[in-house]
């Protein structure tokens, strides 16, 4: 890594631990090579980036500044509080960082960049997230590893893939995944819903569906699952397995938020597969930036061949240029200590979300409050008294400049038992906003 970033990075982690603070000075040029052990032209060159950042800003004849972040988040006539929005937080995305390797990516891999590559992704590539997946109890082989474009290709070749159990049905929990629900829809897949609360899943019914229905897959998030925030109890996943295994159904297990888990003991159903029965998928979406497209899936022996040629059909392959400049991100280490960070702030989130709500929500104006406890995560939501229009509650609070989602998309249309929830999701919310947000919601409600 060139010096400047490593400058760059321990300048900006001094303030982001308010060893400078909002508005304040921070030292001089000279001072920060003597405290870094570098030329002056290297602190230079990590200024000139962090004011591209908006992190600081120099005044001539004088210094540089840290940023007022509320200086800048009200620049505009009003502040708009978005708890609609589920993207990383565009303000930490690892612009310079990555721009490095993409850099020595084209460097180091030339012309390789700029043909087609091989369905399965770039074999480098493959090799470095087979090791980086152990982290997570995810042991495979480099022949079952596929780099997708993003987890929504995955789920659109699994969607159209033929089984080896000949089944055709897709079973997905309620409420779920928008995107996939609208594709399905679209398509007009085979599609049936179990519903999943903060209870889990009720395994009677799951076992009834498996038994009684054409199940081919079963899609599920057991981890952080989106809209409702909860994961899923150690037990639960082991039960999901045992039925999958004895009715012939297969798990599409989506752990799009892996990399902010906090509990070590947290194993995905993928750890306890030996029937090749669970099908894994994990982006990079949520943890870098979105428009990376860069998702995983590790598929059993018994689909590789027909994926691999299913994916060609897709999209021949996926960029090879993310591929190879992912690749040098994480065998630098720029990946870890990026992942370090945004954990650190989604945690600081989680809990203040979890804070506000336990502070400001009660049964008395119609509103329940849900959260997992034991494991903090950046977005949930409210159910709501079925006699309270959402739409109303939406629109109020827009005029009050908080930007709040209800959950209609997030049901397939026919199925019956559908909440009455609000979506509150932190990633766009800086953290000093969260509690005010919390109570100005609640209190609409309350009115």
């Amino acid at each position: 890594m060139y010096k400047y970033l490593d400058v760059l990075n321990k300048i900006e982690y001094m303030i982001e631990n308010e060893e400078f603070k909002q508005g304040e000075k921070i030292l001089s040029i000279r001072k920060f090579a003597d405290l870094f052990n570098c030329n002056k032209w290297t602190v230079i060159r990590a200024l000139e980036e962090l004011e591209k950042k908006h992190i600081i800003y120099s005044v001539p004849q004088s210094g540089h500044y840290v940023v007022p972040k509320k200086d800048i988040l009200n620049q505009n006539e009003a502040l708009i509080t978005d708890f609609s929005s589920s993207s990383p937080d565009s303000n930490v995305f690892p612009y310079i960082d990555f721009q490095h390797c993409i850099n020595q990516a084209i460097n180091t891999y030339k012309n390789e960049l700029f043909i087609y590559g091989t369905p399965k992704g770039l074999p480098s590539l493959v090799s470095v997230i087979r090791k980086e997946l152990a982290h997570y109890q995810v042991f495979a082989n480099n022949r079952n590893i596929f780099i997708t474009s993003g987890v929504q290709q995955a789920l659109s070749i699994l969607t159209l893939l033929p089984f080896p159990n000949n089944k055709h049905t897709i079973l997905i929990e309620q409420p779920g995944y928008h995107l996939f629900i609208e594709q399905l829809e679209t398509q007009r897949i085979s599609t049936v819903g179990i519903k999943r609360d903060y209870s889990g899943i009720d395994l009677e019914e799951l076992e009834r569906i498996f038994k009684e229905m054409d199940i081919k897959f079963f899609y599920i998030m057991p981890r952080y699952h989106n809209p409702l925030g909860y994961s899923l109890s150690q037990k639960d996943k082991q039960e999901i397995l045992k039925l999958a295994d004895k009715y012939d159904v297969y798990i599409v297990e989506d752990d799009f938020l892996a990399d902010y888990e906090t509990d070590s003991k947290a194993d995905p159903i993928y750890s306890y597969d030996y029937q090749s029965r669970v099908i894994y998928l994990k982006s990079f979406s949520k943890i870098i930036f979105p428009g990376l497209r860069v998702g995983v899936a590790i598929v059993p022996d018994s689909l590789t061949g027909l994926f691999s040629k299913y994916k060609i059909y897709s999209d021949v392959d996926t960029s090879m240029l993310s591929q190879a400049a992912l690749e040098l991100y994480i065998k630098s280490g720029m990946f870890e200590k990026h992942r370090k960070k945004m954990r650190h702030s989604y945690s600081q989130r989680a809990e203040k979300l979890h804070d506000s709500l336990q502070k400001y929500c009660t049964i008395n104006n119609g509103t329940k409050m849900y959260h997992n406890y034991g494991n903090c995560c950046i977005h949930t939501c409210l159910e709501l008294s079925t006699k309270i229009n959402i739409k109303n509650i939406l629109k109020e609070s827009e005029k009050n400049s908080i930007l709040i989602s209800d959950t209609s998309s997030n049901y397939l249309q026919d199925f019956d038992d559908k909440k009455n929830y609000i979506k509150l999701n932190t990633s766009n919310v800086p953290y000093e906003y969260i509690e005010n947000g919390i109570k100005n919601i609640v209190d609409i409600i309350g009115k």
